[in-house]
């Protein structure tokens, strides 16, 4: 994990020097659950937050290259006979987005994303049991996205989708993370 975080202040670094880049914060809502065919019927999805920081490299004037550190709160839950389940899922994301940037502000991209397993607890009538034993430590999913930033200024606004391409349990079963992010962003220095 230290070895990612400095390859990635290291990369980043690095197009600075090349490029015109820009750094931000940003944090939002998450809408998580499973897919796949061994998703239980009963499974609905489970609110959660991300928070995190990310660079925007300047490769074109419409074009530009994206990476992010987020924490993201994922997971799900289970209902069912008067009571719920639910199994909360903590990442820690790194994808590496490619943007399209309109001049009006508006913006799409679309990349892929590696995610390395924090914590994974089931909690279940004021109960709380640690399973991340029964989860892979790490995550690959391609993350879509659009956002408008406002004209003049500095905060903008974002809707992302991650569609799980690995399954994530250790056993043989094909569930998949699913998440629906929306949120606000601020990019730091003159636009």
């Amino acid at each position: 994990m230290k070895k990612l975080f400095l390859f990635f202040v290291c990369a980043t670094s690095f197009a600075a020097a090349q490029s015109q880049v820009q750094f931000g914060a940003k944090a939002g809502l998450n809408l998580a659950s499973l897919s796949g065919e061994d998703k239980p019927d009963d499974m609905s999805m489970k609110l959660g937050l991300n928070v995190g920081v990310f660079a925007d490299i300047s490769v074109a004037e419409t074009f530009s290259v994206k990476p992010e550190l987020v924490y993201s709160s994922q997971g799900y839950k289970l209902s069912g006979e008067g009571s719920t389940m639910r199994g909360a899922l903590s990442y820690i994301n790194l994808p590496v987005l490619g943007k399209y940037n309109d001049p009006s502000g508006f913006f799409a991209e679309t990349g892929p994303q590696v995610g390395f397993l924090a914590s994974a607890k089931a909690k279940y009538d004021g109960n709380s049991a640690d399973m991340k034993e029964t989860f892979k430590s790490i995550d690959f999913s391609w993350a879509f996205g659009v956002g408008y930033q406002l004209p003049e200024n500095n905060i903008g606004f974002n809707a992302r989708y991650n569609l799980g391409l690995s399954a994530i349990p250790e056993n043989d079963a094909k569930a998949k993370n699913s998440v629906i992010q929306v949120g606000v962003f601020y990019v730091f220095g003159e636009k």
